[in-house]
């Protein structure tokens, strides 16, 4: 049986991005994800409240999108995997770093942000997937409000609930 690699995180942004350029071209994105949770402790009854940061590594279209449309604070949900990369310091010692490489980004600001140029992000709830083309959370098709009740397809014919056997 294969195992699963599967990370969801929702929460805020830390910084601003961090975007660079790779040799080839692309553009990677790192952005740091603050998580919280809360709680109430037994013995003393002091609410207590733990933070943890998750870095959090996007490429390619995603890249650019981060670096465009999120800033610090900025809420959102990312599903992606854990990724270990190795590499050596400037003094041969092997170095470890596990971040999550995003697949999925679905910003959750209840208000439109402006990038630099000044145009707001239309679709406030915009899920980028690992196709890394914007999809709006809403649903594909929507029938158009003035269109008149003539035009609308005809119901479809009920069907019997009985099961056949």
């Amino acid at each position: 049986m294969a195992g699963i690699n599967k990370v969801i995180i929702v929460g805020n942004l830390g910084n601003d991005p961090e975007i660079r350029t790779m040799p080839n071209g692309e553009a990677v994105s790192n952005i740091s994800v603050a998580t919280s949770e809360s709680w109430t402790d037994k013995m003393t009854g002091e609410k207590r409240e733990l933070t943890e940061w998750h870095r959090i590594v996007f490429y390619r279209r995603q890249a650019e999108i981060v670096g465009e449309y999120l800033r610090k604070g900025s809420k959102v949900y990312v599903e992606g995997r854990l990724r270990t990369r190795k590499w050596q310091d400037q003094n041969g010692q092997d170095r470890y770093m596990t971040e999550i490489q995003g697949d999925v980004l679905q910003m959750l600001d209840s208000h439109p942000e402006r990038n630099q140029g000044g145009q707001a992000l239309q679709g406030r709830n915009m899920q980028l997937g690992r196709n890394h083309y914007a999809q709006n959370s809403q649903p594909a098709y929507q029938t158009p409000q003035n269109q008149t009740a003539a035009s609308q397809p005809a119901p479809l014919p009920s069907i019997d609930d009985q099961i056949p056997f």
